[in-house]
């Protein structure tokens, strides 16, 4: 019997459409679930992906140092026992190499690749309200005619890449971390340029400095960091935590947020002495657990995130000695409190500007003006000559991917058009004006922020792949949200967030990395498990805040 995608690749520039119940945009984590799904539940679906395989997130971040920050055994799918126990992770932070082998290994488990067309960009989707079906184009010519749209296009996988004026002009590589070079890239020797210390920057940086001829760091914003420690398993460790599957399956999506640990501990309730024992034993674990399982109320309580901050600083401090580095490296009060930002994982990098090789820049009060041939030039006309830019200058987080498709409602309503005014969903799963188009990892939904996000999008995929059951079940052919439906989600996310000091803060959480963008937090921080809840009784309601046709 001929697939979809065989059908697709047939009918290639034709303009005969390939009907379909649905086409799952997307094929990383949650669009190879989303596609398993639905083809267990007898629809005729397919997925494309601008990539040339498996992978999402890990096929195009490649770069040297890229890997885990959540733990490998709970970075994994839970719905399988035997799929979770058929892999054997090497290391509790496993490299982007390794990770991209799961993901191989999870599609030819479960036989994806038959279903998925690759090296296909969705261009646009327009709805046809008098059919309530979805035209999908793509750029390569395909056309899809589909009841169901579902966007797993990922968080944080629109690039930020074009930041600076004469970038084409530079005459060496250049390049955004997200879009690395899949050939070998020679390093050694070169005068190389990092813009950017988020997550990303990081990881480069550290894994790199010793490669190079000359590395040149431009930094802005200077960032809270935490010691990764990362042991390799052995047939033991691979055990043990197996052993667990039970444990993690039915801990994991009730956390606050996704991960194994939790907010145990209240800060009023224990003395100096016991709240420093705290914030020693979760800083030593190597992994987020300060962050994420030491004191709720850093994220609530000014005086609280300022003494948890300092604690932070003060074991940055110690490891990095100059003073001219710490003021450009570690974080100053009331710049920002610890975990309001992305809280990167680090080996040993703020060693690494101790190297003679490694020099650090500051770009806050003298910016990057423009790229020249020889390299980037500074506010104060300072040239530093380069061979290699490499720009960890981050994402349009959260609505950057589904907003890049000319996607069109009801009425001819332009997805891109209304987040460019106001971001609104409903439960981060729908928006009103856009019949049966569901999405993962979209904003107002645990997403990239305060979240492991296999735990969140295996969550969102199975609540998208119910609802389409009970609406068949019901028989019914079309669901949105209606506008008060996704007025009372919005309203509740923004008193959640409005409670939290990432609010008060500019970042990519807030969407403050992108000009022009609306303002608000983009992932719901009212808990996994809260958003879990809040999902499941308004689906045990009859979908209360949608309507069916």
């Amino acid at each position: 019997m001929e697939t979809a995608v065989v059908r697709a690749q047939r009918q290639r520039g034709s303009g005969q459409p390939v009907v379909l119940d649905a086409l799952v945009i997307g094929a990383g984590v949650a669009g190879l679930y989303e596609l398993y799904q639905l083809r267990r539940d007898g629809l005729t679906v397919a997925a494309v992906d601008t990539a040339g395989d498996v992978g999402g997130t890990w096929y195009w971040n490649r770069y040297p140092g890229a890997k885990f920050d959540s733990e490998s055994y709970i970075y994994q799918y839970l719905f399988d026992e035997a799929l979770y126990k058929g892999w054997t992770w090497s290391e509790r932070f496993p490299a982007q190499p390794e990770i991209e082998r799961w993901m191989h290994y999870i599609a030819d488990r479960l036989d994806l690749r038959r279903d998925i067309l690759f090296s296909t960009t969705v261009a646009s989707a327009e709805y046809d309200a008098g059919r309530g079906r979805w035209m999908v184009r793509t750029k390569e010519g395909d056309v899809f005619d589909a009841q169901f749209v579902i966007g797993c296009t990922g968080m944080l996988s629109a690039p930020l890449e074009n930041r600076f004026p004469g970038q084409a002009s530079f005459r060496g590589p250049i390049f955004h971390t997200a879009r690395w070079p899949r050939e070998t890239l020679d390093l050694q020797g070169k005068r190389v340029g990092v813009v950017g210390i988020g997550a990303t920057g990081i990881q480069v940086i550290q894994t790199i400095a010793d490669r190079v001829g000359e590395l040149t760091v431009f930094i802005r914003t200077p960032q809270y960091v935490l010691p990764m420690k990362n042991p390799k398993y052995g047939p033991e460790d691979e055990r043990a935590y197996k052993a667990r599957f039970d444990e993690l399956r039915s801990n994991l999506p009730q956390t606050f947020t996704g991960f194994e640990y939790d907010f145990q501990h209240q800060w009023a309730a224990l003395n100096p002495e016991q709240r420093l024992a705290i914030l020693e034993e979760t800083h030593a674990d190597g992994s987020l657990k300060l962050w994420l399982a030491s004191f709720a109320e850093m994220f609530f309580d000014e005086a609280v995130s300022e003494e948890i901050s300092e604690f932070v600083r003060g074991k940055m401090r110690d490891r990095l000695k100059d003073p001219a580095l710490i003021d450009l490296l570690v974080p100053k009060s009331g710049d920002y409190g610890f975990g309001t930002h992305r809280v990167p994982l680090e080996t040993n990098y703020l060693e690494v500007y101790h190297r003679p090789n490694v020099t650090a820049v500051s770009v806050r009060d003298n910016p990057i003006q423009e790229i020249v041939p020889e390299g980037i030039r500074l506010a104060d006309g300072t040239v530093h000559d380069l061979d290699i830019i490499i720009l960890a200058t981050g994402f349009d987080a959260g609505s950057g991917a589904l907003a890049r498709i000319d996607i069109r409602g009801r009425d001819g309503r332009s997805l891109a058009q209304e987040w460019g005014r106001d971001i609104r969903t409903t439960y981060g799963l729908a928006k009103e004006g856009f019949p049966n188009l569901f999405m993962t990892g979209a904003p107002l939904a645990p997403s990239a922020a305060l979240c492991n996000m296999t735990t969140c999008l295996q969550q969102q995929t199975e609540w998208i792949s119910r609802c389409i059951r009970d609406l068949r079940a019901a028989g019914k052919s079309v669901i949105e949200p209606t506008p008060q439906g996704e007025e009372d989600w919005v309203r509740h996310h923004d008193e959640v967030a409005n409670q939290n000091l990432i609010s008060r803060t500019n970042s990519w959480y807030v969407g403050a990395n992108v000009p022009g963008k609306p303002r608000r937090v983009l992932s719901y921080t009212g808990g996994v498990g809260t958003y879990r809840r809040k999902c499941d009784e308004a689906a045990n309601d009859g979908y209360r805040g949608f309507q069916m046709a």
